[in-house]
């Protein structure tokens, strides 16, 4: 099975305020441009993904993405990230009526390709999956497949709003690239230990980590 993945990011002069006690305001967007960056990378890389879709407003973003091998999609509903999934999600169907969608996270910039098809191919086996993050409270991956509708619930313990929408977790071991996020310098820094891609490498080149 060959997935389209919808990818969501907010324009980068709002994007990771929570990485304040890591970086500035000035170093933010930059390192938001660069966890985007990494995982779109992975994500074109990996052998379970026919085409990945951005949904942004953010014209740099979009420029750098596309150069990346990424299909741009304006965010038009400009209503927060559930709305922008299921409009990147309708977008996709538009065009290929049955192919499998999953949202996938702007935020992995430890990705492996890898890795990605193994959650993929686990999620093939069901209408509607996920993957819970790190943290076992958010979810980094959400599927569907030909015949169901991706029914975005992202945000505040989506773990357990995806679960009670009827998807099923995704129970799955050694796939801890897909799973670490990053909100928080301590995200980063878990991220880091796991090995993350060239553009988060050289962009928290530098920065003092919590915990390092």
């Amino acid at each position: 099975m060959q997935w389209t993945l919808v990818i969501p990011l907010k324009p980068l002069s709002r994007a990771k305020s929570r990485l304040s006690d890591t970086a500035g305001d000035g170093v933010r967007p930059g390192l938001a441009l660069a966890f985007a960056q990494d995982t779109v990378a992975a994500a074109v890389a990996c052998t379970a993904v026919s085409d990945v879709a951005v949904v942004t407003d953010d014209e740099l973003a979009a420029r750098e993405l596309a150069a990346l091998g990424a299909r741009i999609v304006p965010d038009t509903p400009a209503g927060g990230l559930n709305a922008a999934l299921a409009h990147g999600a309708a977008i996709v169907r538009e065009m290929r009526p049955r192919t499998p969608i999953a949202a996938l996270n702007a935020d992995l910039p430890a990705l492996r390709p890898s890795e990605l098809a193994v959650v993929l191919g686990a999620a093939a086996e069901f209408p509607r999956a996920f993957l819970a993050d790190a943290a076992q409270l958010g979810t980094t991956l959400l599927a569907a497949g030909p015949d169901a509708e991706l029914r975005p619930e992202f945000g505040l313990d989506s773990r357990s709003r995806h679960r009670a929408s009827g998807a099923r977790e995704l129970e799955l071991a050694e796939v801890d690239s897909v799973r670490q996020d990053v909100d928080t310098g301590d995200d980063l820094r878990s991220a880091l230990a796991l090995g993350v891609g060239p553009y988060t490498a050289a962009t928290s080149a530098g920065l003092l980590i919590p915990g390092s």
